[in-house]
């Protein structure tokens, strides 16, 4: 296996390859695209470029950006083209299995055999994908988020023939590029869609039971509690809000819906410990040192108070309105 990514190809030009493409090649990389046919692959190389520009000039880009884009993205006629002499290929074509099935093997037909090859899938399990690709020690997810320009977080899944010696060389390439990569178990949906289906699922039944509207649903999510998750996971705010306070919650939410919002037990373990989060030293994120509270909470107020004068900023967002 290869040690360090140097070279790269994006197969599928589309809104997320080409954002990936984007990303990459931002970073110093060079990245080839090509998508199912010459002619798709240079509208959207085109559209890119125009793209890398636009959002420099809102400065939503570092100065420079759209001049190593650039430099840095190419076309090639083919996949196999595309693939042929690269240390990295992210596949992200639609989520239809059958289509991946023919484009890794297009992939494979031309990739040197330590080349890493990802899979921007982001629901289908590796074990499923794996059988499509050969060497598939050296095959895993490695799902961005859209807009992939902008959107930091990485998910990273290995499949059960994966070689864990890949993971630190994909790792090291998305923090070239400004990425943080998160290692998740093989599992439908891995850690991002299952917590947003779950959440989006949990708002339909609000809506259906007449408790608030979708519009209220979303201002209360994005102004409550979602307004601080771009600084802290549900773990990290558990422990800052008292894990004792959180299984008392619990008891009320067992009663009202049952088994389906019973107490986790891995927070009754805690609780039942003494660890209540950060209040007494330990919580659900590990412990936490005697000084590390008041500089937690002076991080959180004026993490929360620089989102606020951000949102103040830009104001609401252009939604539909009822």
């Amino acid at each position: 296996m290869i040690s360090r990514i140097e070279t790269v190809a994006v197969i599928g030009a589309g809104y997320m390859g080409g954002g990936i493409a984007q990303s990459l090649a931002a970073a110093g990389l060079p990245v080839t695209l090509a998508d199912a046919s010459a002619e798709a692959t240079q509208r959207n190389y085109e559209r890119l470029l125009n793209e890398a520009d636009e959002f420099e000039r809102a400065g939503l880009y570092p100065e420079g950006s759209a001049k190593r884009i650039c430099a840095n993205l190419r076309t090639a006629p083919s996949i196999e083209e595309a693939v042929r002499s690269v240390d990295f290929i992210e596949e992200a074509v639609p989520e239809v299995p059958a289509i991946k099935e023919k484009v890794f093997a297009e992939i494979c037909s031309a990739a040197r055999p330590d080349a890493i090859i990802g899979t921007n899938t982001s629901t289908l399990p590796v074990r499923t994908l794996a059988p499509f690709v050969t060497n598939p020690e050296r095959f895993l997810t490695v799902h961005f988020s859209n807009p992939a320009p902008f959107i930091p977080g990485v998910e990273l899944v290995c499949g059960e023939a994966t070689d864990p010696s890949i993971v630190p060389v994909v790792k090291e390439m998305l923090a070239r590029a400004g990425r943080s990569g998160a290692e998740v178990a093989d599992a439908p949906g891995f850690v991002l869609n299952r917590l947003q289906y779950v959440l989006l699922k949990e708002a339909n039944s609000i809506v259906e039971e007449g408790i608030a509207s979708a519009g209220d649903v979303d201002t209360i999510v994005r102004s409550t509690f979602g307004f601080r998750l771009p600084f802290f996971g549900p773990f990290a705010i558990a422990d800052m809000a008292g894990l004792d306070v959180y299984a008392n919650c619990f008891k009320t939410f067992e009663d009202a819906f049952g088994d389906r919002m019973r107490t986790p037990e891995l927070l009754e373990k805690l609780v039942a410990a003494g660890h209540y989060g950060a209040k007494t030293g330990e919580g659900f994120t590990g412990k936490y040192a005697p000084d590390q509270l008041a500089k937690l909470i002076a991080y959180r107020n004026k993490a929360y108070a620089g989102m606020l004068n951000l949102l103040q900023e830009l104001g609401p967002a252009p939604l539909a309105t009822p």
